[in-house]
């Protein structure tokens, strides 16, 4: 049974639909890449499948619940952490605070102070810097060494490398591999094909709102994802 199942997903704002009928499930363990132009509804599918934003129709349903109707703060109990586009740290706390104050509602797991440091091991020399005085890779391994703090069975990362220099990104990345290893469910929203590619099992590609192309990683070409993520039509050779 997959660990997460999204059916007929539609959410809004105002007027405005962003997610269309959107239907997918994520299995334990496994890796998903979530792609797509700006505007294309990644971000927005994140948010209402971790509570953060609501449902105007279709269903989320976590190891085998419906969770459409709960709120956020009772998903994260069940399992599920976001990840959100820049950051959103409590710019004011160390490092340390900032995960510290995430553990104290965690569930019981792997992920403690010390394992989450394990993974994350750059932040080691920084847990007494304030978030605010970080650099944006910084900044992005505490968020997600935050999150991880809760001991999620789901972890969705919204938009891993955005505004990273390439040293950043690689070294994210190399922490990411290890949680990852761990086992941890993922679903990540990455503007990087090559390196989207490269960490999944398999990859979506929404388009206005709706699953454009869903496939293994391993079996996708970039005229496939490029077709679909811009809406064209393959040209005959």
């Amino acid at each position: 049974m997959s660990l997460l199942r999204v059916a007929g997903l539609v959410a809004r704002h105002g007027l405005l639909t962003a997610v269309r009928g959107v239907s997918l499930a994520v299995d334990e363990g496994e890796c998903v890449a979530l792609i797509g132009a700006n505007g294309a509804g990644k971000s927005t599918l994140l948010r209402t499948i971790a509570g953060a934003h609501p449902a105007a129709e279709g269903t989320v349903v976590f190891d085998g619940a419906d969770i459409t109707a709960l709120p956020a703060h009772r998903r994260v109990g069940r399992g599920i952490a976001l990840v959100p586009e820049g950051r959103r740290l409590f710019a004011g706390l160390t490092v340390e605070e900032n995960l510290l104050v995430a553990g104290r509602r965690g569930r019981p797991g792997q992920w403690r102070l010390d394992t989450v440091l394990d993974a994350f091991d750059l932040l080691k020399p920084l847990l007494h810097r304030r978030a605010a005085d970080l650099s944006g890779g910084e900044q992005q391994a505490t968020s997600i060494g935050r999150a991880l703090m809760t001991n999620p069975r789901l972890l969705l990362i919204d938009e891993v490398s955005l505004g990273l220099s390439p040293i950043a990104v690689d070294t994210v990345y190399a922490s990411l591999s290890r949680v990852l290893a761990s086992g941890t469910t993922v679903v990540l929203v990455e503007q990087d094909l090559g390196r989207a590619l490269s960490v999944s099992d398999r990859v979506i590609c929404l388009l206005e709102g709706a699953v454009a192309l869903e496939s293994a990683s391993g079996a996708v070409t970039r005229d496939q994802v490029t077709e679909a993520y811009f809406g064209l039509r393959a040209e005959p050779r």
